[in-house]
């Protein structure tokens, strides 16, 4: 981690729950992180694990009837949860942007790319439509778009998908943002663009000193870019730490599995990757304790008997396991795994 260590966002507790068939679904379940100044956290785990929930309900976008948001998401000391939405919207583009997963539906196709970034300009800041007009132009060159001042004159539909993504990165610095969400900004990119989209976001924090909370399902994207790993599972909270500790050394049998199913680099190529057998369970039919323990090779009796609490694995790092708790440590890392030096491109 750069920069200061100040915290930026403390969410402490943080529960969502949807009404379906007469009762109240948890999809999340007491999450608690801290996000510090010029830091990139990363949000984990498959899809359905509550990720996009989380960051919808910090940034009061679910307008779901009957949804309810407990717990507490302090921003540079504001409350977000209960906010208004007049004040959430003063927020929202000016202090707290967002990267959506699909940049073709995150904008209006009636409208041009330029239009729509002078749009959020304009409603945060008392400037004209020149100047509004000038700073989206240089905006899109600084994502590294050609002829910034003819793209911005183009609808979504005319740009490809990568250029797309670097317009809804512009959108989002627009004003500057101190914490910027990207949901997913990869998806759908072929690797030498998702190549330049993350070479982008790490840069961020030097050259606009913004903080990122990075949502992905790809631990190799997290490795290249993340300072600290959060992993979620079934809305709950699996492990976190310093995202050197929680490749080196994870404390979660989700968590190795994870990285045991990413392909290697170096080393004789594996006859078949490791998988995580069966699927994460519905919100509805979690069992009674672990969510992972239908799925885990290392299950014991304890384990079924409450939601295991996170336990110290080591300084900084956490993990929702009765493992490490009872002395047990997970299996040594398999030697066809990769490294982090290896996913950071430093070699084996």
């Amino acid at each position: 981690m750069t920069g200061n260590a100040h915290p930026l966002l403390v969410v402490r507790d943080l529960c969502v729950s949807f009404p379906a068939r007469g009762r109240m679904i948890p999809i999340v379940e007491h999450v608690s992180f801290t996000l510090h100044e010029a830091e990139i956290l990363g949000l984990v785990g498959e899809s359905g694990s509550g990720k996009s929930v989380t960051v919808m309900a910090l940034m009061g976008l679910i307008d779901m009837p009957g949804v309810q948001v407990s717990g507490s998401a302090r921003f540079r000391g504001r409350e977000l949860v209960g906010m208004p939405q007049k004040h959430l919207r003063q927020l929202r583009g000016r202090d707290i942007a967002m990267i959506f997963q699909d940049p073709m539906t995150a904008f209006t196709p009636v409208y041009t790319i330029g239009w729509q970034i002078d749009e959020q300009i304009r409603a945060h800041e008392r400037v004209s439509r020149r100047q509004a007009r000038a700073r989206t132009i240089r905006l899109l060159g600084d994502m590294g778009v050609p002829d910034p001042e003819r793209t911005a004159q183009r609808y979504p539909h005319q740009l490809s998908g990568g250029l797309r993504q670097r317009a809804m990165i512009a959108m989002a610095l627009s004003c500057n943002p101190t914490l910027l969400i990207a949901d997913e900004p990869t998806t759908a990119l072929d690797v030498t663009v998702q190549a330049q989209i993350l070479d982008l976001i790490r840069s961020l924090r030097a050259t606009h000193g913004s903080s990122v909370l990075l949502i992905t399902h790809d631990m190799g994207v997290v490795a290249q870019t993340c300072d600290t790993t959060l992993v979620l599972y079934s809305g709950r909270i699996a492990e976190t730490g310093p995202t050197a500790d929680v490749f080196s050394a994870p404390g979660h049998p989700y968590t190795a599995a994870l990285l045991a199913s990413i392909p290697p680099l170096y080393g004789p190529r594996p006859h078949r990757l490791p998988a995580i057998a069966g699927m994460p369970p519905a919100p509805q039919d979690r069992p009674r304790g672990c969510a992972f323990g239908p799925r885990c090779n290392h299950v014991h009796e304890s384990c079924r008997i409450a939601p295991p609490p996170l336990v110290a694995v080591s300084p900084g790092q956490e993990a929702a396991c009765v493992l490490p708790a009872e002395g047990h440590p997970l299996p040594p890392r398999m030697p066809s795994t990769l490294t982090t030096g290896e996913m950071m491109g430093r070699g084996p």
